[in-house]
């Protein structure tokens, strides 16, 4: 796979070439998992368009939101204002393949299906996990490998089963960890998306 495909300029083309490249929801298993939760500070990496972080913000959390692409975070920005939520979230442009992170400093990290090459995910995943605050929650969610077809998509596709991404993590941190997939309805048919939650020790 081109490492090409990762970068600033592929996603800053990927987002020009159309108005809208996503549905404008949030993703159903934030949704699901996510509603229920006090608010607080929350992370949305690899943010795109912004519909997580404009859902968060609607539901009460101050939402830092992290992508690769400025023209993603612009017109995500731009959407929060129609919503009437821009005051409520911060948008960064950030390489994820070089990005520090922040060590305990959100009560929620949320990563929906990251586009990062496979020896640059797990290591995301855990600085990820390194950002959750104690008692603060991690929410992966993925493309499970169950639904390759290769050709479906113009740009990357990277996959993992909940059990992969659960041994990326260093368990002592972890007071639970929960795996689950889970069978929707996507735009190309049956998807099975696979989820990682973790509670912070």
């Amino acid at each position: 796979m081109s490492q090409d495909l990762f970068t600033e300029d592929y996603w800053d083309d990927r987002y020009a070439s159309e108005d809208r490249i996503w549905s404008g929801q949030p993703n159903p298993q934030l949704v699901d998992r996510i509603a229920a939760m006090a608010p607080g500070r929350a992370l949305d990496v690899g943010c795109g368009e912004g519909a997580d972080a404009i859902w968060l913000a609607q539901q009460g959390w101050t939402v830092t939101a992290l992508d690769v692409s400025q023209v993603a975070l612009d017109r995500a920005a731009r959407h929060a204002a129609d919503a009437g939520v821009a005051d409520a979230i911060t948008w960064h442009r950030v390489d994820l393949s070089a990005w520090a992170g922040e060590p305990g400093a959100y009560d929620l990290v949320s990563a929906q299906f990251m586009y990062l090459p496979p020896p640059a995910l797990p290591t995301l995943y855990r600085q990820l996990g390194d950002g959750v605050a104690p008692g603060g929650t991690l929410l992966l969610v993925g493309h499970h490998p169950i639904d390759e077809r290769p050709g479906d998509h113009d740009f990357p596709d990277i996959r993992w089963t909940p059990e992969e991404a659960v041994e990326w993590l260093d368990a002592d941190d972890w007071t639970s960890i929960e795996t689950a997939t889970v069978r929707r309805q996507g735009h190309s048919g049956t998807m099975h998306d696979g989820i990682v939650q973790a509670t912070r020790a």
